[in-house]
Parts: structure tokens; sequence; C-alpha cells
């Protein structure tokens, strides 16, 4: 019975994959908008984007 269930389990398990990596590649294409605040060594600087 294990060994009927596998091939679901794969295909489960790659639509995870791929629709998590599809969101990591939306969120990379779209910064989000607003105010950015960054604290480095010249000190800090705001951007609004």
């Amino acid at each position: 019975m294990i060994r009927n269930n596998i091939p679901y389990l794969i295909i489960g398990a790659l639509l995870i994959v791929v629709a998590v990596l599809s969101y990591q590649l939306y969120q990379d294409r779209h910064p989000p908008e607003g105010v950015h605040i960054d604290l480095g060594p010249n000190g800090v600087t705001i951007e609004k984007k």
C-alpha cells in the first residue's frame, strides 16, 4: 500500500518546491515599496521607494 502512495508523495513535494520557488522569484522581482532605512558605516540612510 505504501508503494502506491510514493508517486503522489513525490508529485506533492515537487508542487510545494515549485510554489516556494515561484513565490521567492515574485518577491525578488517586486521589492517592497515605502521607506528603506539603512544603518551603515556612514550613518543612517533613509530612502523613499
